[in-house]
């Protein structure tokens, strides 16, 4: 006869990142676990739960009734680090000072983590990769550690050459368009010297870096919000070259039937309504839609530069901007205003709006974006053709990703990380823009063939998550993996 614990569902606990682009993806990836029978707790703070809180209620009404188990949120107070209450995630951060306050917090955490694992004994914990002292305190527990960080594995395979070379080290220190290489990788990828993390810019940053790469390196293992046929030759380099052990179980979104809601901390609003019942009068394939994420902060200058784009494209235009952009006297070009006021050609978005639902809209023909790797999936999942325009971080290997082995978007020509601008500017014009929004929405050879490569990713993205795809059975393998870890851990 089996024993009871044989008998309980395998029981992983996630432990996401406070930030928005972590949170969401791990929600999502919960809901893909526990429609494969796992009981899923996700710990965070209060103010973090409630970015997720709906999606998963959303996800427990969907299975209610069918015996599977709910996902469980569990919270814990936000370390006191001298930040103002309320401000428990990087979205907030405004200062360098509170920066460091928020790292502070994020190591104080480990304790409640601690607790929760000696408490709740869970199987396995997936945890953020920005905690890299969760891979020592899974281990004092005997929990199998599994990592996970929200990008592509193109861009992080990218970031563990750079760690490993440091190809920048015989490169002149001020030349911010000197071409780095980087080297082991299955394609040929440079960048210019602008666009990557320095050591003798950013010590911190790197030696951070450099720590979270290597607890990753001593997990169970890492787990991605991707799928086999969207990076092969990197799950093969992953296998082989770097000698790690992976689980690709993405498009995690797709676990969640619900579209409307993801992400947002309530149900669709009227704002969202609008803009549906907007785009349901517009023709298949012909509004642009412009999203550049929770963490993008743009200049008047920019913003300005953004809406003398769409205005020179002659597209429809779906335009989500920050509420702190709402001075439109700042950044609005004239004739820009007849364009959105009777709501003729444009639509703006102000704050969250409910992107996936946007971009599986049938009028959307094409999507200007930060490259975020959420926002990339989704848009692969979508079939939309993307406009690069990377602002920081893994975004720059995200664009080369898209633009040079996938080849389902073309790029504005960003030439430098945003947070690397204190002492120069540099402003895409609108030329740049409507010129990037017309090659892959216009009809001459180039956009067809570019909108034919993203259809074609639509379907093998949904293939892998149905029942015999790769990430439905990654999902699976994993599954059967941990829970016969749990039964020989039992029997000694």
């Amino acid at each position: 006869m089996a024993s009871n614990d044989e008998q309980q569902p395998l029981h992983v606990l996630f432990f996401p990142f406070v930030a928005p682009g972590h949170l969401i993806p791990v929600a999502d990836m919960a809901a893909l676990f526990a429609s494969h029978g796992v009981k899923c707790t996700i710990l965070t703070t209060p103010v973090n739960a409630a970015v997720i809180r709906s999606a998963v209620d959303r996800a427990n009404d969907a299975v209610r009734g069918t015996g599977a188990p709910a996902i469980d949120i569990s919270t814990v107070p936000f370390p006191d680090v001298g930040l103002p209450p309320g401000v428990e995630s990087v979205v907030e951060i405004s200062s360098e000072a509170d920066r460091f306050r928020l790292l502070e917090a994020i190591r104080l955490l480990r304790e409640p983590f601690d607790r929760f694992l000696a408490d709740h004994r869970p199987d396995a914990v997936v945890a953020d990769s920005f905690y890299p002292w969760s891979t020592a305190a899974a281990a004092e527990h005997g929990i199998p550690r599994l990592s996970f960080l929200g990008t592509s594995m193109f861009a992080r395979a990218c970031n563990a050459s750079l760690l490993r070379s440091n190809p920048l080290e015989g490169l002149p220190p001020d030349d911010p368009d000197a071409v780095v290489s980087l080297p082991g990788l299955p394609h040929r990828v440079t960048l210019r010297r602008g666009q990557v993390m320095d050591p003798r810019k950013n010590e911190l940053e790197w030696n951070y870096e450099k720590l979270t790469n290597a607890a990753d390196q001593r997990s169970y293992g890492e787990v991605f919000n991707s799928f086999a046929q969207l990076e092969p030759d990197y799950v093969e380099h992953y296998h082989t070259t770097l000698g790690r052990r992976v689980w690709l179980v993405g498009p995690a979104g797709h676990a969640s039937e619900d579209l409307a809601a993801r992400g947002s901390a309530g149900g669709l609003a009227p704002e969202a309504e609008r803009c549906l019942r907007w785009l349901d009068e517009k023709p298949d394939g012909s509004v642009v839609f412009i999203s550049f994420g929770t963490l993008t902060r743009f200049t008047a200058a920019e913003l300005w530069e953004v809406a003398r784009g769409l205005q020179q494209s002659g597209r429809n235009f779906v335009w989500v901007m920050s509420e702190s952009d709402t001075d439109a006297s700042q950044w609005m070009p004239e004739g820009f205003a007849e364009l959105i006021d009777p709501g003729e050609h444009g639509f703006i978005f102000w704050g969250w709006a409910p992107q996936r639902l946007i971009l599986n809209h049938s009028a959307v023909g094409g999507f200007v974006t930060h490259c975020g790797w959420n926002s990339v999936l989704e848009a692969v999942s979508a079939g939309v053709p993307l406009v690069t325009w990377p602002r920081y971080g893994d975004q720059f290997y995200n664009e080369k990703l898209i633009l040079e082995v996938l080849k389902i978007g073309v790029s504005v020509g960003a030439r430098f990380s945003a947070s690397k601008l204190e002492d120069r500017s540099e402003v895409i014009n609108g030329e740049k823009i409507a010129e990037g929004i017309d090659r892959v929405m216009g009809g001459d050879e180039e956009a067809e063939a570019i909108r034919k490569k993203a259809v074609d990713l639509r379907g093998k993205a949904r293939s892998a998550v149905e029942k015999g795809g790769s990430s439905y059975d990654d999902v699976e393998q994993l599954i059967t993996e941990l829970m016969a870890r749990r039964s020989s851990v039992n029997v000694l």
